[in-house]
């Protein structure tokens, strides 16, 4: 029986999963992205993760998310604007050679609500927009139940939606963008401590780091609140590491939304965090291999 492998490219770590065809996870493997993540050493270091994860050669595709827009074929990454050199790189056709295994590429924003749809919390709706909160922000929007990825493969970038024109300036060329704001980088500008040791200090009560994330919840729901005016989606998931500390963020974007969007176009509104965590993207990952690379021999 054929098996799938989808893996999820991050700033810091490299997440790999193999699955069977209807998404059971068989094996996981994280390696760190290496550093600096530059296109070539990333190849190596995916080329060897799978080699570690598939040794008997037991999948014969790849699915692999990015942060980042793809070409409409899936076989070219644009862009990647946090990770450097990352401009019109053929990782496909690098890739499929040394894995001798077919590769499709993708948003890993995209990965991630496919994967919440296939097996988590997702299934069963047809809007969704999924936000990822990490290294930047990411996202995905399935719209009548499919994957919405706009003119050109490159839509979906939630996290470089403006929600304040004077402020930090953004990689994308933007300013004021949602991931400034949203992210790793906008609570290390706020306070030395990691996310996961600033979430444990709010957890005990310390009132600087609840205010941190206080902030970080109404920036989310600023805007979450144009996305919703856009998409008037059923849901509204939030994953990527920083989704740990929801519980600390969560009801401060909640109040925001209440207070922005019209009853109208929040109606039936669910916002909630992900079922898979981290796991989304790589399972969504696989799942795009499986109906892009496989169908023709699934039928």
């Amino acid at each position: 029986m054929a098996q799938l492998i989808g893996v999820d490219l991050g700033g810091t770590a490299i997440k790999l999963g193999r699955f069977s065809l209807e998404g059971e996870l068989l094996a996981e493997l994280e390696v760190p992205t290496p550093q600096p993540p530059m296109p070539g050493a990333v190849v190596i270091a995916i080329v060897e993760a799978v080699q570690q994860l598939d040794p008997d050669r037991l999948a014969s595709c790849v699915g692999l998310g990015l942060p980042g827009p793809m070409d409409a074929a899936g076989r070219v990454a644009r862009v990647c604007i946090n990770l450097p050199g990352w401009e019109q790189v053929p990782l496909a056709e690098w890739l499929e050679p040394q894995l001798q295994r077919r590769v499709t590429l993708a948003n890993d924003g995209n990965c991630a609500v496919v994967g919440e749809a296939w097996q988590g919390a997702a299934k069963g709706y047809q809007h969704v927009l999924l936000l990822t909160l990490g290294t930047g922000v990411g996202g995905g929007v399935l719209l009548d139940g499919r994957l919405f990825t706009g003119h050109g493969g490159a839509a979906a970038e939630p996290g470089l939606i403006c929600i304040d024109p004077d402020g930090p300036a953004c990689n994308s060329g933007n300013r004021g963008s949602l991931e400034q704001f949203c992210s790793i980088g906008a609570l290390a500008r706020q306070s030395p401590f990691t996310p996961h040791e600033l979430c444990q200090r709010a957890d005990l009560g310390d009132p600087e780091a609840s205010a941190i994330w206080q902030r970080f919840g109404r920036h989310l729901g600023v805007g979450l609140s144009s996305l919703i005016y856009v998409l008037t989606p059923e849901l509204v998931l939030i994953g990527g590491g920083l989704s740990a500390a929801s519980h600390h963020f969560l009801p401060s974007a909640l109040a925001e939304v209440e207070q922005r969007v019209q009853r109208e176009s929040r109606q039936g509104l669910e916002i909630r965090r992900c079922a898979l965590g981290n796991g989304a993207g790589r399972l969504g990952a696989a799942r795009l291999a499986r109906d892009r690379l496989l169908h023709s021999r699934l039928g």
